[in-house]
């Protein structure tokens, strides 16, 4: 008996094409909006908005102590009976972006405390405003210093997406579980979905590395 039936992985090979196309848009929109809010939570904080600031550090401790798939199962199932229904990939999406934010922000935030105050009081004696100083003096260092953290943080959103099936989307974990559901070739199954998550990730970590690497001689 084959331990593996590479004519199966051949013939069902596009239905996990397919399902990562829906994992590489979904962790593209993922990672995008939470970069975003984590941009946005370091502007609130490095302005020092007291209410807005106490706001953000409560919603990082929401998303950052709840899991993914809790916060799948409130957006998918709950939220429909409070009068608001969102499809699986709109909850997904908000999901991931939700838990990323958290990530995103605490890893700005860090980048943010980093950069010598001398740099942002020279800043501001050469008459930039405090935005001008932010954007200009502060977020270019902040990006290179926590550049390792971000770049954890977007492997993670990547890997997380493989809760998304509960919402009915078919990804690769949802391809692989009904392939095993239905024909119960579970190695062939499991072999696709490994393959198919290191041909997404293993490029995209590599890249990171190397953006790394180059931004360290800067």
């Amino acid at each position: 008996m084959e331990f593996m039936d590479f004519e199966f992985i051949k013939e069902f090979s596009p239905m996990f094409v397919k399902a990562a196309i829906l994992t590489i848009k979904l962790a593209f929109l993922g990672i995008s909006i939470s970069i975003i809010i984590g941009l946005f939570i370091a502007w609130i904080k490095a302005h020092k908005f007291k209410l807005l600031s106490r706001i953000c550090d409560i919603y990082i401790e929401i998303s950052r102590n709840t899991p993914l798939l809790i916060q799948l199962f409130f957006l998918y199932f709950a939220l429909p009976k409070l009068g608001l229904k969102l499809d699986g990939f709109e909850c997904a999406v908000i999901g991931l972006s939700f838990l990323g934010g958290s990530y995103m922000a605490e890893s700005f935030r860090l980048g943010f405390e980093a950069v010598e105050k001398a740099q942002v009081e020279a800043g501001l004696s050469l008459g930039l405003s405090k935005n001008q100083v932010i954007f200009y003096v502060i977020l270019p260092q902040a990006f290179r210093i926590s550049l390792a953290s971000i770049s954890a943080n977007i492997i993670f959103l990547i890997k997380e997406t493989s809760v998304v099936s509960v919402v009915a989307l078919a990804d690769l974990v949802y391809a692989a579980k009904d392939i095993m559901g239905i024909y119960y070739m579970t190695n062939e199954a499991l072999f696709m979905l490994v393959i198919s998550y290191l041909i997404i990730i293993l490029p995209i970590s590599l890249a990171l590395t190397l953006l790394e690497k180059r931004l360290s001689y800067v």
